[in-house]
């Protein structure tokens, strides 16, 4: 049994160290990227539609967005963070 507990540790390291702290990282990411958005901000959801962010209702959590077919309400957890983040750059 003795055996196994350097074993173990050197799992439970390997596991925290590229699985829960890079999670952690990309939600923080994620959070402080919503939190920033702004009117007429471009954006592509998770579902990959196009975008232009025209309002925010912070109490739903939701935002309305135009795109080429008319205005639609969505979550603010359907925008994805890296399409979006490499379409305003």
């Amino acid at each position: 049994m003795e055996s196994q507990l350097p074993f173990l540790l050197l799992i439970a390291f390997v596991f925290l160290f590229f699985i829960v702290i890079p999670q952690s990282r990309r939600n923080k990411k994620e959070k402080n990227f919503l939190n920033n958005l702004k009117r007429g901000d471009r954006i592509i959801t998770k579902s990959g539609l196009h975008a232009r962010v025209i309002e925010f209702d912070n109490k739903n959590n939701t935002c309305i967005v135009e795109t080429m077919a008319g205005k639609l309400k969505i979550e603010k957890a359907a925008i994805s963070v890296e399409m979006s983040t490499k379409l305003n750059v």
